[in-house]
C-alpha cells in the first residue's frame, strides 16, 4: 500500500526518498519517465492549433461542450484546466469552480445551481469538480448523508441525458494518482511558496482518507458512467501526458472544419481507459 499516511510528516521539509522514488510508479502508472518536454510542447502546440480550429467551428455554428473534471486531491485538473484553455477566447471558454453552497444553495435542489453554469451556443464550460461533489467530497468529508449520495446517483444518469439530449457535447474525465505522487504533490506545495496556495484543509484532509475515495470513486464510476455520459479515467502522475491527452481525448469525439486526426495525435491508451476497463484493472489504486 506504499507510505502510511499517518506516518508521512508534512511538516518536514526534506521529502522521504521511499516516497521519491516510488512516487511515478505510484497507482499502476506505466511509464518510467515523465514525457520529454520538447515533445510535450511539440504535441501541446499541435493539439492547440486543433482546438483553436474547433473554437472557429463553435462560434460559427453554436456547438455547446461541457467538461467535467474530477479526481484525487493534487491530481492535476486545475492545470489541465488552465492548459485546456490556455490559446482560447476567455469569453467563451468558461473555467467553473463553484465554491461551497451557501445557505440558500442548500435548500435548493441539488442540480440548480450548477445549471446558471451551462453553456449557450458558441461556449465551453469546463468544471474544476462539479456535481459530482455529492458522489465524492461530500460523502467522504461528511458533507452530506448516504441518502442523499444515493439519491444524487439515482438521479444524475437522468440529468446527463437531458444535457446530451439538448445538443450539448459532455465529457466526463477522472483523474487519478498514486498515493505516492499525491503524498509527492502535497509535500511540494507545503514547502514551495509559490504553490502553498493550492493546499485547503480539505486537501490535508485527503491524506488518511485516501481508501474512503478509492472506494467512493469505484462507486461512482458503476453507477454513473453511462453510454450517454461515459467517464474516462487518466492516470495523471505525469501532468504532461495527461493534458495532452485530455484535449486529444475531446478532439477525437468532435466534428469541425479543418479536423486533422494526424496533428491531434493518437490517444495514449496507457493512461487513458474507459471507466470499465480502469476498475477491472486498477480497482483498488
Amino acid at each position: 500500500m506504499g507510505e502510511d499516511p499517518a506516518a508521512f510528516d508534512l511538516d518536514n521539509p526534506k521529502l522521504p526518498k521511499s516516497i521519491q522514488k516510488a512516487a511515478l510508479a505510484s497507482g499502476g502508472f506505466p511509464y518510467e519517465e515523465k514525457l520529454d518536454s520538447e515533445v510535450y510542447a511539440e504535441e501541446l502546440l499541435s493539439a492547440h492549433q486543433q482546438l483553436a480550429l474547433f473554437q472557429e467551428h463553435m462560434a460559427k455554428n453554436g456547438d455547446r461542450v461541457i467538461i467535467v473534471f474530477e479526481g484525487r486531491d493534487a491530481a492535476g485538473k486545475g492545470g489541465a484546466i488552465k492548459t485546456y484553455l490556455a490559446n482560447l477566447n476567455p469569453r467563451f471558454n468558461i473555467s467553473a469552480a463553484l465554491p461551497k453552497p451557501n445557505d440558500r444553495e442548500r435548500t435548493q435542489w441539488y442540480f440548480q445551481r450548477y445549471i446558471d453554469w451551462l453553456p449557450a451556443a458558441g461556449e465551453q464550460v469546463l468544471f474544476d469538480r462539479s456535481w459530482y461533489n455529492r458522489a465524492g467530497v461530500e460523502p467522504v468529508m461528511g458533507f452530506c448523508t448516504p441518502e442523499q449520495t444515493a439519491q444524487f446517483l439515482r438521479e444524475v444518469p437522468q440529468f446527463e441525458h437531458q444535457l446530451v439530449g439538448d445538443g450539448i457535447h459532455l465529457f466526463k474525465f477522472w483523474l487519478t494518482i498514486g498515493k505516492e505522487m499525491q503524498l509527492k504533490r502535497f509535500h511540494d506545495r507545503k514547502h514551495d511558496v509559490l504553490k502553498r496556495w493550492k493546499l485547503s484543509p480539505i486537501d490535508l484532509e485527503a491524506l488518511p482518507r485516501f481508501d474512503a475515495y478509492t472506494q467512493a470513486r469505484n462507486a461512482m464510476l458503476e453507477l454513473t458512467s453511462t453510454k450517454v455520459a461515459p467517464w474516462t479515467v487518466i492516470l495523471g502522475n505525469d501532468k504532461r501526458r495527461a493534458r495532452v491527452n485530455i484535449i486529444r481525448s475531446v478532439l477525437h469525439k468532435l466534428a469541425y472544419e479543418g479536423k486533422d486526426e494526424k496533428a491531434i495525435g493518437e490517444i495514449d491508451s496507457k493512461i487513458v481507459l474507459h471507466a470499465e476497463d480502469f476498475l477491472e484493472r486498477h480497482r483498488d489504486a
